[in-house]
């Protein structure tokens, strides 16, 4: 179901593997993935566990009976007169209702459908030769930043990466390394993502892949904080 190109990538994946949205070919894909991605794997158990929370709150909701037959003339037998069934499947099917709405829920609020999407806050980041600028923008309902450069490229054998110090930290935090050829889209953690709007963000140069050392090892070539847009 999800498009290649979708914003979401792996998060929007994993829920529809998790609701069984992918079709047969998807999922084996996806699994094949599973088998070798570690990242990947602990996004499905994080979904696995956000739905499994939704049938502790389910209440007893008995369906319509035009809800009743339409189930069975669509999953079972021509119906008879005196025909009995199992007790309780009306509590059963008003649960999967109510879950099934819950689904779509969660899902709009963690993937993002229907909130504002358009960046709320802006940094630029600038060396003080100009010589490298870059323009880092917020999406809060999403927790994303997006990278855009302006000015100058890495050194030879060099990426840029970006990093969060937030206010009160004593040491700063790796968000990612950025394309060194257009925009880059970060996917703040989420344990993380309150503290960029006040934080300071910074960009250094590294070697290929990122720092090694979880700090920056290469020259801090500009720092900047977010203004609201």
């Amino acid at each position: 179901m999800t498009d290649p190109d979708d914003t979401f990538g792996d998060e929007a994946l994993a829920a529809e593997y998790v609701l069984h949205l992918l079709d047969a070919d998807e999922r084996r894909s996806f699994e094949a993935r599973l088998s070798r991605d570690q990242d990947l794997r602990a996004l499905v158990h994080r979904w696995e566990a956000l739905l499994a929370q939704l049938g502790e709150d389910v209440p007893d909701i008995a369906p319509p009976q035009r809800v009743k037959t339409a189930v069975l003339d669509a999953v079972g037998p021509p119906r008879k007169t005196g025909r009995r069934f199992l007790p309780g499947w009306p509590a059963l099917l008003g649960g999967l209702a109510v879950a099934g709405l819950a689904a779509i829920v969660l899902l709009t609020n963690v993937l993002g459908v229907g909130r504002d999407l358009e960046p709320a806050f802006r940094a630029e980041l600038s060396s003080e030769d100009q010589s490298v600028v870059l323009v880092a923008s917020v999406i809060p309902a999403t927790h994303e930043i997006i990278v855009e450069p302006v000015a100058g490229t890495p050194p030879a054998g060099r990426v840029f990466e970006l990093w969060l110090i937030a206010e009160g930290a004593t040491a700063p935090v790796s968000l990612g390394v950025l394309e060194s050829d257009g925009p880059t889209r970060i996917r703040v953690p989420d344990e993380i993502a309150p503290g960029v709007r006040t934080g300071t963000v910074a960009v250094s140069d590294e070697p290929p892949g990122g720092s090694p050392t979880g700090v920056p090892t290469g020259s801090v070539l500009a720092t900047a904080t977010f203004e609201d847009l």
